[in-house]
């Protein structure tokens, strides 16, 4: 095994360390008495938090394999009117956070929305009361998810479908299996790890969404450990709330892992050649660009143009110098983290390149945990470190020089970007380690002969090369840092706005109108991964 160079051990050592302090200070929650507060939520609201928290997962299942499966193989195996477009609009919900289209679906279908107001005459207010679904419910939430996370499945699944073994498919043809057959018995079950892997990053964003579930009312984890925060002002018991929400999540991981390993099973047969796809025309064509529209356009466009009309509606008093301030207060927080995030990652993806040694591997790979821990739990675990390190230092301070320092980090912007760093490094390493799988270590190995050192072999070789993917990955951490609410929610400085904030606080006030203008920007900006993707799954061809 190759030695480990004691300069680059040290620096990845130090960052992992440093990155997941949060984590490991929140397991020692484990062995932390419960107290009267937890003996409270255990009696009355844990178990609704559990019971809904299932539910949402169950219907969002449901949701996102209804959509993303069957839009996925129509697809990957015919042509029809509009499948071009189709293939890569299917991913723009993505750039939809879950909280920003369920302010929308409430402006259109609350009591006051444009399509009650429109039925009421028609049907009676009686018939609108009794029958008129309630979007703010456990229901409308689901549907929100599902709409906006179904392009998890769809992707991989769509991958999935186009990689699989078309001499398989031939051979069910030759035996008389029709369509729906060859797809049920044979396309799925090949398809299945792939499919299990989306629906686990949809259930893991249905898990960590706070926004949404704040809105419509329904208590779940990420609520209830806000409320416990915010109220009780209890950090034991909202450490372990924010436990017992990480396992779910670790359930879900190792899920996925297990269907993961099955995949090898799955793929015995070789690819052999390309899928042809059959072309559909009349009213099978009518249909398929149906299934596949619909997701579109009340995912996206429908929402959007909601959007807009806000926008437009409030321009004048909401296009101000205060809205300024909060697009330049969000985008450079967004600038400054990325490339932070960035910087770290390629640090850490250059170091594991380098050294080649499974605890290198193994200290990158922890410092990846960040991704799959929700933004409130992360903003609860860093908040309890830095919380820490301002008392200890101020107390330090006090006893020795007679001089408070007070909130100098947990007061801080530094705690907020700490955070997003945690939350997003995982996102940054896996681009960056895709570049570097493409560069040849004969090129760097040349370098080192040469009488390089390996700072400037990253400098003049690996830098230059990496261009394209650190600014896909300074784009991808960029607008995940804009999205994100909880974490901005609970950490920020006081008088500190960012537009994620300011249109949950329009929202909460009932002020959807003037929510438009910031939640318009989130989602313009948000299409910016989603063009990405598009160009890629482009130069697959797949």
């Amino acid at each position: 095994m190759k030695t480990i160079s004691k300069k680059w051990f040290f620096i990845t050592l130090l960052v992992t360390l440093l990155l997941t302090t949060p984590v490991w200070l929140l397991l020692s929650f484990l062995f932390e008495p419960t107290n009267e507060n937890w003996t409270h939520l255990a009696e009355t609201l844990l178990p609704e938090y559990i019971i809904n928290s299932l539910i949402l997962m169950f219907g969002v299942s449901i949701g996102t394999l209804l959509i993303g499966v069957p839009t996925a193989w129509l697809i990957t195996q015919h042509h029809f009117f509009g499948s071009r477009i189709l293939h890569w609009a299917l991913l723009l919900p993505l750039a939809m956070p879950a909280y920003i289209i369920a302010y929308t679906y409430t402006g259109l279908l609350d009591f006051s929305g444009p399509l009650q107001s429109y039925l009421r005459p028609l049907l009676g207010i009686e018939f609108m009361r009794d029958w008129f679904p309630d979007i703010r419910s456990l229901g409308g939430a689901i549907l929100m998810f599902s709409l906006v996370l179904y392009p998890y499945v769809y992707l991989l699944a769509r991958t999935a479908f186009a990689n699989n073994s078309q001499a398989i498919i031939d051979t069910s043809k030759t035996l008389g299996a029709n369509p729906f057959k060859i797809f049920i018995k044979v396309a799925l079950p090949m398809a299945r790890p792939a499919i299990i892997a989306g629906l686990t990053l949809a259930l893991m964003e249905t898990l960590a969404d706070f926004g949404a579930v704040q809105y419509f009312g329904i208590p779940t984890f990420t609520t209830g450990i806000y409320r416990t925060w915010t109220g009780f002002g209890d950090t034991t018991t909202a450490a372990q709330l924010s436990l017992l929400l990480l396992a779910f999540v670790v359930t879900l991981i190792a899920v996925e892992h297990w269907s993961r390993k099955q995949a090898k099973y799955f793929s015995h047969a070789q690819k052999g050649t390309k899928a042809m796809k059959s072309r559909l025309t009349g009213k099978k064509a009518l249909l398929a660009f149906s299934i596949c529209f619909l997701p579109i356009i009340f995912g996206f466009i429908l929402p959007a143009l909601q959007l807009i009309s806000w926008s437009i509606i409030t321009a004048e008093t909401s296009f101000n110098a205060e809205f300024f301030t909060l697009m330049w207060n969000s985008f450079y927080l967004a600038f400054l983290t990325a490339i932070i995030t960035v910087s770290l990652a390629l640090l850490l993806g250059y170091s594991k390149r380098i050294q080649k040694h499974k605890l290198i591997n193994s200290l990158v790979k922890l410092t990846t945990l960040g991704y799959a821990i929700p933004g409130t739990v992360t903003a609860i675990a860093v908040m309890i470190v830095f919380t820490s390190v301002d008392q200890s230092l101020d107390t330090f301070m006090r006893h020795n020089f007679n001089l408070s320092t007070g909130l100098l980090f947990s007061g801080s912007l530094f705690i907020l970007m700490f955070a997003y760093t945690f939350r997003f490094l995982s996102v940054s390493l896996q681009t960056i380690d895709s570049g570097l799988e493409r560069i040849k270590y004969t090129m760097e190995e040349s370098a080192f002969s040469l009488g390089a050192s390996r700072w400037k072999v990253l400098a003049k070789i690996h830098f230059p090369l990496l261009s394209t993917s650190l600014l896909t990955a300074f784009l991808l951490i960029f607008v995940e840092v804009l999205k994100e609410l909880p974490t901005t929610l609970i950490l920020r400085p006081f008088n500190f706005n960012t537009l994620s904030v300011r249109a949950y606080e329009m929202a909460s006030d009932e002020r959807l109108a003037d929510a438009g203008l910031p939640a318009l920007l989130i989602v313009l900006t948000g299409l910016i991964p989603v063009i990405i993707l598009s160009r890629i799954i482009g130069k697959s061809n797949a």
